[in-house]
């Protein structure tokens, strides 16, 4: 028998997921999705999530509780009498009525290789720690952040030049296949579920604005993964003075390359910038308000001299 399903995620990132499941014949009986919040040119007009919005074209009755901390919120979920419930980033911590308010609990589809990467950003801080690897994984849900037992496991590779955005892509889909497997296998009762270890615990802390600013004193491996990993947002940034006033530009993408000098100096007339150990080449920058630029038509317009500090 197909599965009832109660479907808990608000981005980009979780539709593939929820349209999978919809397509693999299961019955999503509900949606829970983050509040529709300000958006529009003007910060104006009420967005609904990615998720609302695809719940909807597949009739899907959606719901959007700011938590559930109401006991009639707690009590309309129970009432779905659904078999599991289906998280992937859903932005909100579940009570323990939640996690046993349905037949099999709740599984988490997540975005690392567990325990490595617990929390809120972790396709960001993989790339930024310099790592070859990651994957998504389905978890059964506890009370803990990201701690409960495993039950499926697929390892990405993370390339050298691989930015959040791009690998941010790939997981979603890969999660999405991932999670159409669990419930398969949950359906026909043999999903096995293995604790997690300890051992090699890390925390995906949220990005936070502080630490998006490019830092040259770091070597120029650490300043590469910071930027790709921040790529496209929130974005690594730095200051640069153009025509008198100091502008903040973001950098998407960038190489490694040789070259030594003061942290922060441009080397050529390319745009190298020394770091504190090696250089880097920012390939791809946006202005405030601007759009994005290969680094060549930036300096068509933007020329940067040879020996220009960076802010």
């Amino acid at each position: 028998m197909p599965l009832r399903i109660i479907f808990m995620g608000t981005p980009e990132f979780s539709v593939p997921t929820l349209v999978a499941l919809a397509e693999a014949g299961h019955e999503i009986v509900a949606v829970y999705t983050q509040p529709p919040r300000p958006g529009g040119r003007r910060g104006l007009d009420l967005q609904k999530s990615p998720v609302h919005q695809a719940a909807e074209l597949l009739g899907v009755p959606v719901l959007t509780p700011p938590n559930f901390k109401d006991a009639a919120d707690r009590e309309t979920f129970r009432k779905f009498n659904a078999d599991v419930a289906v998280v992937v980033a859903y932005g909100l911590l579940l009570p323990e009525e939640i996690l046993s308010g349905t037949r099999h609990g709740c599984y988490n589809g997540h975005a690392s290789l567990l325990p490595r990467w617990r929390g809120a950003a972790p396709i960001q801080r993989a790339i930024m720690a310099g790592d070859h690897e990651t994957g998504m994984m389905v978890m059964k849900m506890d009370k803990g952040l990201d701690t409960g037992p495993v039950a499926l496991t697929k390892a990405v590779a993370i390339g050298e030049t691989m930015t959040a955005g791009e690998l941010h892509d790939k997981l979603m889909q890969v999660g999405a296949a991932l999670m159409k497997e669990a419930m398969a296998k949950l359906e026909a009762g043999d999903l096995p579920l293995t604790p997690q270890p300890e051992e090699g615990a890390a925390y995906a802390a949220k990005i936070s604005k502080a630490e998006t600013r490019i830092d040259f004193t770091k070597p120029a491996s650490e300043v590469h993964n910071h930027i790709r990993g921040l790529s496209p947002f929130p974005g690594a940034w730095f200051e640069l003075t153009i025509g008198g006033k100091l502008e903040r530009i973001k950098v998407l993408n960038s190489e490694k390359t040789k070259g030594t000098g003061a942290p922060g100096t441009v080397l050529d007339e390319a745009l190298t910038i020394a770091c504190g150990d090696g250089a880097v080449r920012p390939t791809r920058l946006q202005k405030a308000g601007g759009k994005p630029l290969e680094v060549a038509e930036f300096l068509r317009g933007t020329p940067v001299a040879a020996g220009t500090r960076i802010a």
